[in-house]
């Protein structure tokens, strides 16, 4: 049994952060500092989803080794294709996944802007993804 309980209170923090973070004027210097939050439980989801989902994939494959070697990418693309999610959620995924992989090209505002654009799909994403593994543990 996968237990989604960590992923949904990082989300619960995540969507307390952006609503705060939204309701301020960006010149606001409350924004510098809700924005580091933000950005870590967007990390942080993004880390769990993928474990979950990995975890939730090992029927689908001879072993667990086997499924516990997919990439982060690939895990959401077996789920896609076992229909665990659709294809645009996969492609959001994805996308998801290369806006963190450009923190390392650009860890200042750029990336703390272009994640807060993502945040609303994502969390949505993210607790559609949690409610699906806790679904699939009633199987």
């Amino acid at each position: 049994m996968l237990d989604t309980t960590f992923v949904r209170d990082c989300l619960d923090k995540l969507e307390r952060s952006l609503a705060t973070l939204e309701r301020r004027t960006p010149d606001d210097p409350v924004c510098a500092v809700l924005r580091a939050p933000c950005v870590a439980e967007f990390e942080r989801v993004l880390d769990q989803c993928g474990k979950l989902l990995r975890k939730r994939l090992r029927p689908w494959f001879a072993s667990n080794r086997q499924a516990d070697r997919l990439t982060f990418k690939d895990v959401f693309r077996h789920a896609a294709k076992h229909g665990l999610i659709d294809a645009p959620a996969c492609e959001r995924w994805l996308r998801y996944r290369d806006n963190l992989n450009s923190l390392a090209d650009d860890c200042g505002n750029g990336f703390a802007s272009a994640t807060l654009t993502l945040l609303p799909t994502f969390v949505a994403d993210a607790r559609t993804l949690a409610d699906m593994i806790d679904n699939g543990n009633n199987d």
